[in-house]
């Protein structure tokens, strides 16, 4: 079980993180809302530990994190599936990559640079990317920006299919991501 607790964060002396408290069990999906700069990508930050609260304990991490950035963060010289391949190494087959980003509609784009792709089209081959990864938590800041009502629905079932064990912990400014995903809404 994620455990956050009492955590603070502040940069140049303003607070963006007082006192957060959470806890998140194993499959329990939760998304996070807040106006822009109250820390909510801070908070995924220090959870990921790319942050060091000033106060408060993140605990019981898993050791592996699925990730998906507000920035794609793609290499952008790769081929969807090849940025795929980056963070599986062989743990998934060229064939089993092919399905996950087929599910997504990047079949018929998935070997062409992720540069020469829609901004959408991004978006989903950095989902596939961390749902491939795999682990015990999702973390996705604004996981369907970008995307139309239908991707986004389709993309939020493709997470739900492939989440395996995972807890889900998705920051978004609208409540249709919410809906898509099932989760429970927390606001800060």
């Amino acid at each position: 079980m994620l455990t956050v607790s009492h955590l603070c964060k502040s940069f140049s002396g303003k607070a963006v993180l007082e006192d957060v408290s959470l806890t998140l069990s194993p499959q329990q999906t939760v998304c996070l809302m807040a106006p822009s700069g109250r820390g909510k990508t801070t908070l995924l930050r220090c959870i990921a530990g790319l942050e060091k609260p000033d106060g408060g304990a993140v605990m019981g991490v898993p050791e592996r994190i699925g990730y998906v950035f507000q920035e794609d963060r793609l290499c952008d010289g790769f081929s969807a599936a090849d940025n795929v391949r980056l963070v599986t190494g062989n743990a998934l087959s060229d064939a089993e990559i092919s399905r996950h980003l087929t599910e997504l509609g990047l079949d018929g784009s998935m070997r062409q640079p992720v540069r020469e792709l829609s901004g959408g089209m991004r978006r989903r081959a950095a989902i596939c990317r961390a749902v491939c990864f795999g682990g015990g938590l999702l973390l996705l800041d604004e996981p369907f920006k970008g995307l139309d009502d239908v991707l986004r629905r389709q993309t939020a079932d493709y997470i739900l299919r492939h989440r395996g064990e995972a807890a889900i912990l998705c920051v978004t400014h609208d409540r249709a991501d919410a809906a898509a995903l099932g989760a429970d809404i927390i606001t800060l």
